[in-house]
């Protein structure tokens, strides 16, 4: 069984962990150093008043998937980005559709009028991840240099609340 809740900075360390055995495996994120747990409690704190940061836990309260929606520079004040991380070998179980089910009703109720997400174009789960929950495209990025150097295409997706 899957219970979610908002995050709480005593997360960030379990979050960290399961972030960043993503970006060890590689190809299904942008982001290509491993992260702290300060690093997720300051993303946390930035734009908190305009922010929602879910997490799924399973019966044993262990942070199985973690999702927020916060304001991108990138993007219309009207609008938020999204990011989505579930464990390893967990995907396909509906955490992933429990989070944005709960994200969605929180940016909603942030006055938001769309979600933003934006994908590398080689991430097959994520692009159908997204597609499933009703993510239009709207714009592609050709050749973007990601942190470590590595050039990739990124899809960014709309979704109206």
């Amino acid at each position: 069984m899957i219970n979610l809740r908002p995050t709480m900075p005593l997360d960030a360390g379990s979050m960290a962990r399961l972030l960043n055995e993503i970006i060890d495996k590689g190809n299904t994120t942008a982001l290509t150093r491993p992260v702290t747990g300060q690093d997720l409690t300051e993303w946390m704190a930035v734009n908190a008043d305009a922010s929602a940061w879910h997490v799924a836990l399973d019966d044993m309260e262990k942070v199985v998937g973690f999702q927020w929606v916060s304001p991108h520079t990138k993007l219309p004040p009207e609008a938020c980005d999204i990011a989505s991380f579930v464990q390893i070998g967990r995907t396909g179980l509906g955490i992933g559709s429990a989070l944005f089910t709960a994200t969605a009703r929180a940016a909603k109720a942030l006055g938001y009028k769309w979600i933003n997400a934006t994908i590398r174009a080689d991430n097959e789960g994520g692009l159908t991840y997204y597609q499933s929950r009703g993510f239009r495209t709207w714009t592609i990025d050709e050749g973007v240099e990601l942190e470590s150097g590595q050039m990739v295409d990124k899809i960014s997706k709309r979704y109206d609340v």
